[in-house]
C-alpha cells in the first residue's frame, strides 16, 4: 500500500512538473533522473534492511531453540549465553569461560 500511495505522489509531483513549470525539457529530464534515483536507492535500502533483519531473526530463532549458533568463529548455544531481546546481543553467562563476551546477533550465520 506504501509503494503504490509512493507512485501517486511522484506521479502527481511529475504531472505538476510538466504543467505548472517553465523548465526546459533537458531540466526536466535531469529533475525526473533524479527523482528516479532517489526512488530505486530507497527500495533498494528498504529490501536491503528487510533481508538482514529476517537473517537475524532466524538466527534469534536458532538459538531460542537450543541449536548452536556460528558468530564470527565463536559458538554460541543456550548454555553458555543469554539473549537481550532489546538489543538482540548474545551475552555470555556467568561462571562460563565467555563471561561477559557479548556479540550481536547481526554478526552472526
Amino acid at each position: 500500500m506504501a509503494y503504490i500511495a509512493g507512485l501517486v505522489i511522484v506521479g502527481l509531483f511529475f504531472l505538476s512538473l510538466h504543467y505548472f513549470t517553465e523548465l526546459t525539457k533537458s531540466q526536466k529530464t535531469m529533475i525526473t533522473a533524479v527523482i528516479l534515483v532517489v526512488v530505486l536507492s530507497a527500495i533498494a535500502f528498504n529490501a536491503y534492511s528487510n533481508a538482514q533483519r529476517d537473517k537475524m531473526l532466524k538466527v534469534v530463532m536458532k538459538f531460542k531453540q537450543s541449536k548452536t549458533v556460528k558468530c564470527n568463529s565463536i559458538d554460541v548455544n543456550n548454555s553458555n549465553y543469554t539473549i537481550s531481546i532489546g538489543t538482540y546481543t548474545f551475552i555470555g553467562k556467568e561462571n562460563t569461560p565467555n563471561y561477559g563476551q557479548m556479540i550481536s546477533a547481526s554478526s552472526c550465520e
